[in-house]
């Protein structure tokens, strides 16, 4: 009889010992799995890329060639920006913040200006710089972004870049019209990062009488007086909203505060073709300054 309850009893402690041994294993399994989700889940985080097709567009950088003009890469050349010696200095990726980093300095500059920058230009036909688009035809411009880092002056405050603009542009035609040797025109819009407040500027004529020939020369448009957004973005995420339509322009802060055009100046800026800019058209040639302009988002649509 002592043997068979010694028997019982071995058995019900062999069955407890195994029984509590496949819920340590199970409760091992569970964590592993749960570590391997927590694992996965950090990779995930840390992993983020910008929201932009960059098909449409090309990038100027502060960086020259030996003719003394910056480098311009365009696609199908803009699309291995990572893996580009020279252009992954000036764009890249920051895969923490999901950003399309814009980074200039006071280098080479493009003609018709003195300050270098590091920015897309659109291109409605990939490669081609002849096709645009007219007030008329109306386009839109939607951006997320914020800065990065930006370097102060010597009164301490810091400079200010060009995150967005709408730049003008001459037909061969009207070039040859006023003899002009290039197409540049003036840019009707330009919106500024300044001491931490978003501010706009645009062109308005001189001489509101003045012929359509005359419209085409850069010195028939002066500057207006500006216009700053109440909201201060600081180093913060905001959204930039740019509509155009014939005659009329409207700019947009978060989709909060409004700017609208929609006056003379407007309507006889239709004589123009047009293409957007975005990135770091940086403000100063301050010795050692440099910008870093971090876009989210990008979009536009004809």
């Amino acid at each position: 009889m002592k043997n068979i309850l010694k028997n019982i009893v071995s058995i019900v402690i062999i069955i407890f010992m195994s029984a509590n041994a496949i819920g340590q294993n199970n409760s091992i399994s569970d964590l592993n799995v749960e570590e391997k989700r927590t694992r996965k889940k950090k990779r995930n985080k840390k992993i983020k890329l910008p929201k932009i097709d960059l098909s449409h567009w090309k990038v100027t950088i502060p960086e020259g060639k030996s003719n003394g003009r910056p480098y311009e890469f365009q696609p199908p050349e803009i699309f291995d920006y990572a893996n580009n010696t020279l252009l992954k200095k000036y764009m890249y990726n920051d895969s923490i913040k999901g950003a399309l980093v814009f980074y200039a300095t006071p280098q080479v500059t493009t003609s018709n200006t003195k300050y270098s920058r590091s920015e897309l230009r659109e291109q409605m036909k990939p490669g081609d710089n002849t096709v645009n688009w007219t007030f008329k035809e109306g386009g839109r411009m939607k951006g997320k972004l914020s800065i990065g880092e930006i370097s102060k002056n010597k009164k301490g405050e810091y400079h200010k870049t060009i995150v967005m603009q709408i730049h003008g542009r001459l037909t061969n035609e009207q070039k040859e019209l006023i003899g002009q040797k290039d197409n540049n025109a003036p840019p009707i819009l330009k919106i500024y990062w300044k001491n931490g407040k978003i501010r706009v500027k645009t062109k308005v004529l001189k001489n509101l009488n003045a012929t359509d020939k005359e419209l085409l020369h850069k010195d028939a448009w002066g500057d207006d007086k500006g216009f700053t957004f109440k909201e201060k973005v600081g180093f913060k995420k905001f959204t930039l909203e740019v509509k155009v339509t014939d005659g009329k322009m409207v700019v947009s802060l978060n989709n909060n505060e409004f700017k609208v055009y929609d006056n003379v100046h407007m309507k006889r800026w239709r004589i123009f073709e047009n293409y957007f800019k975005a990135g770091n058209y940086f403000q100063t040639r301050d010795k050692e300054a440099y910008a870093k302009v971090n876009y989210y988002e990008l979009k536009i649509s004809h």
